[in-house]
């Protein structure tokens, strides 16, 4: 934070206490150095720790995981009308946020995030509780095909298909769509053309 900025935007982890507390450490470091700029806090640490967040006198605006992508409208926002809050119940909503990328630094390969969520309930892990008690969240197939037809457009090569249970995409819509059922549709002939 040596380099002086108006907002600095902290994506937080919540894997561990210890990647907590290195969330607060980073926030907490980004307002003591640059106390005039506007401390951003997001992920999955903001997610499981919403009241004690809010009381951080070092965070000036809190945006949950499924509103990362607002984060332009958000801060329009908040300087508008000084609004901090932008945690909703992740548990409550179906909703795939769709967080494309439209530049990246490599320019042969592309990672295109199509699942989230996971109902596993590992007793070590968290993703349950951050992304979602038991909600599996899939990219519809055509928005698959339609992102991965941009991406061939732009030159990419190869496209990495992501998420956090990968195995699990398409379970949380009504017909048969499955990870393995997108193989042989034109994802292939998208990106060999």
């Amino acid at each position: 934070f040596e380099t002086k900025a108006d907002i600095y935007i902290i994506n937080t982890c919540t894997v561990t206490n210890m990647s907590d507390r290195k969330s607060r450490q980073m926030l907490h470091k980004a307002k003591k150095q640059n106390p005039d700029a506007v401390v951003v806090a997001t992920g999955c640490y903001v997610q499981t720790a919403v009241d004690k967040v809010k009381e951080d006198l070092a965070i000036d605006i809190i945006i949950g995981n499924n509103k990362k992508k607002e984060v332009v409208p958000i801060l329009e926002e908040y300087f508008k009308e000084n609004e901090k809050d932008f945690v909703i119940d992740i548990n409550n909503t179906s909703e795939y946020e769709d967080l494309e990328i439209s530049t990246v630094t490599e320019h042969t390969r592309d990672h295109m995030k199509i699942q989230d969520g996971c109902n596993q309930f590992c007793t070590y892990c968290m993703i349950p509780y951050v992304r979602g008690k038991g909600k599996l969240v899939s990219m519809p197939e055509d928005e698959v095909i339609s992102h991965v037809e941009s991406l061939a457009k732009q030159g990419y090569k190869e496209v990495v298909l992501t998420g956090i249970h990968l195995s699990s995409y398409g379970v949380d819509f009504s017909d048969a769509l499955n990870f393995v059922s997108l193989e042989g549709k034109p994802l292939l002939a998208v990106i060999s053309k």
